[in-house]
């Protein structure tokens, strides 16, 4: 039977996240039997730290299981304010700040607050794979701004400055990056920062990975390089990567104060508040011990330096280092124009379909994030499925001619 009756427009054009696409169809293969490597996924292979799990426990045992307010419990609030004043310098008021159901509907809030049909969003590339959608989502346009691979995916500021027009809603900047792994430099911020409050748009910063990085430094962010951008500045982030909570789904906004109000508004219509006992559980992430995060840290730094290493010995392959996140973003683009026993490698797509079905290793093509060059491993799993999973790539490789 034919469907007479249109879905939305705005529906139809829509694309599916493609890392959740690829991570589902390698986890498919598996559940089949197929020995997969799955190198596609953005989440810690850790467990949830145990002081976390236990104050959910509290909270359901204490019966902690109704409705609470749209924005979030203010004690979270607090705790979200606290670690923004610890870590950027930054002071914030409760109404500042409101928690959404993940850092992915914080995002989505935001864009649909701040931007009508017609406004310009920039959007470095590569990006992460839902910035685009989002934008479109809330009728705006996205504008994209080329990075330079050879200064670790810098940003030019002369090409930003030529692209910002009367129609510039927001900036999105992420660092340390999905997919790069890179991190924009104190100059870079400032600089960003000063054009924002000098032609009147915002930035709106994915803050998601900043307390994983393996420079020394802690995070850094616009707002916290120049204060004086604060009122430019909306800040997203949340406590999935950091302490391993990808299913917890809690997400957070801080910024200017008619920012956060409406971004609640809209919030109050579409999921109402987050769920009570992963609130409590994020409540004690943020506000309880942090050897947590420095043991993780310290284990993906060693996973990097490791698959940075190997790919790096891999004929045809480019790597660089990332500074932060978990994900290297190698340039394979010399295998481009190759094939192998029916399998003819046009782009970063058809390799990684053919790693998936050769090598039985699972990554995500560049093209979903912007740049057809590249492929996405991560590194949020043990070194052992890293090293199987590169000794497969290397064998699959070779084959290509």
């Amino acid at each position: 039977m034919s469907w007479s009756i249109p879905l939305a427009q705005r529906v139809i054009s829509l694309k599916p996240s493609p890392t959740l696409a690829v991570d589902a169809k390698a986890k498919a293969l598996k559940a089949q039997g197929a020995d997969i490597i799955n190198l596609s996924a953005g989440e810690p292979d850790f467990d949830t730290p145990d002081h976390i799990k236990e104050a959910a426990i509290k909270a359901i045992k204490d019966g902690f299981t109704k409705y609470t307010p749209v924005a979030g419990i203010v004690e979270l609030r607090q705790a979200i304010i606290n670690k923004l004043k610890r870590d950027y310098n930054t002071k914030y008021a409760l109404d500042e700040v409101v928690v959404s159901t993940g850092g992915k509907q914080g995002l989505y809030n935001c864009l649909q607050a701040i931007v009508d049909p017609g406004h310009e969003v920039i959007i470095p590339v590569p990006y992460w794979v839902s910035y685009p959608a989002m934008v479109e989502l809330a009728g705006g346009q996205p504008v994209f701004l080329s990075s330079r691979p050879d200064e670790n995916f810098d940003i030019d500021l002369d090409e930003l400055a030529s692209k910002i027009t009367s129609k510039t809603r927001a900036l999105i900047l992420n660092s340390p990056s999905n997919p790069t792994g890179a991190v924009y430099s104190r100059q870079t911020l400032e600089a960003i920062a000063k054009l924002a409050v000098e032609k009147g748009f915002y930035i709106i910063t994915d803050d998601i990975y900043d307390e994983i990085r393996f420079d020394g430094n802690g995070p850094e962010n616009p707002v916290s390089v120049f204060p004086e951008a604060r009122d430019h500045v909306i800040i997203a982030n949340g406590v999935s990567k950091t302490y391993s909570m990808t299913g917890w789904r809690i997400g957070y906004l801080a910024g200017p104060q008619p920012v956060i109000k409406a971004a609640t508004k809209i919030q109050s219509q579409s999921t109402s508040n987050p769920n009570s006992i992963a609130q409590k559980a994020a409540q004690e992430a943020l506000a309880g011990p942090q050897d947590c995060v420095k043991e993780m840290v310290s284990a993906f730094k060693k996973r990097r330096d490791f698959i940075v290493k190997r790919l790096n010995e891999i004929k045809g392959i480019k790597c660089n280092t990332p500074q932060g996140a978990f994900y290297v973003f190698p340039d394979v683009s010399s295998y481009f124009g190759t094939s192998c026993e029916g399998f003819e490698i046009k782009g970063s797509l058809e390799l990684a379909d053919y790693l998936l079905e050769e090598a039985k290793v699972a990554c995500v093509p560049g093209i979903a994030f912007g740049d057809d060059r590249f492929i996405r491993f991560s590194y949020a799993t043990d070194e052992s499925q890293i090293g199987e999973g590169l000794n497969r790539l290397e064998a699959a490789l070779s084959k290509l001619s």
